[in-house]
């Protein structure tokens, strides 16, 4: 009998992309997973078996679609300089985006479920090592200061990336007041304001440099 066509995979990944940030893996049942996407439980065990194998093809689909460009954006010809910068906005914009599965996918992890811990330990390294060999050829050009290699990776992230994850929240929580919840979108998670933050953090790292 031929295999049914992978619209219905598509179909149920698409759902998952929809209920995951709101439920997580223990939240989101496969159930529910095939009543949003109206598919019949059958075909979920006949694509996916189980509901964590759906999730590393979640997961892993959803990395992949970010890996691809960024990847690209690091090969590029050009100055090493021009090719961190353009990845590192791409990267931001990604996390902005994306905020919600992102930090979806940390609380899972640290709250002890497998598949996302997983998830995180097979892939964080390989966009980490990419943009590390970015900012080591950018030194050896002699247009980055000399830095210890982590430090200047969790500066560069801490500036430029993770202001996208808490400022979600505290607009959430209405820790801060409206006018200024407003003002930390535009200032803060706007396209010209991540443009901003790299140029600054990039003009941090330059300071020193042969």
């Amino acid at each position: 009998m031929p295999r049914p066509g992978r619209n219905i995979e598509q179909v149920l990944l698409r759902s998952g992309r929809q209920l995951y940030p709101e439920r997580g893996s223990a939240g989101l049942s496969v159930r529910s997973l095939t009543e949003h996407a109206g598919v019949n439980l059958g075909m979920f065990h006949y694509h996916f078996r189980s509901k964590d194998d759906f999730l590393r093809e979640l997961l892993q689909q959803y990395y992949e679609e970010m890996f691809g460009p960024l990847s690209e954006r690091a090969r590029h010809e050009g100055p090493p300089l021009e090719r961190l910068r353009q990845a590192l906005i791409f990267l931001a914009t990604f996390v902005r985006d994306h905020e919600a599965m992102l930090g979806r996918v940390f609380a899972d992890a640290s709250g002890g479920e497998p598949v996302a811990a997983e998830f995180l330990r097979a892939n964080a390294p390989r966009h980490l090592k990419l943009l590390l060999a970015l900012m080591n050829e950018a030194e050896a050009a002699g247009v980055l200061a000399p830095v210890p290699r982590l430090q200047r990776f969790v500066f560069t992230m801490g500036a430029v990336a993770l202001p996208l994850v808490v400022v979600p929240h505290i607009a959430r929580m209405e820790i801060a007041p409206a006018i200024v919840g407003r003002q930390l979108r535009k200032q803060v998670t706007s396209d010209a304001a991540i443009a901003q933050r790299v140029e600054l953090a990039l003009a941090a790292l330059q300071r020193g440099a042969a």
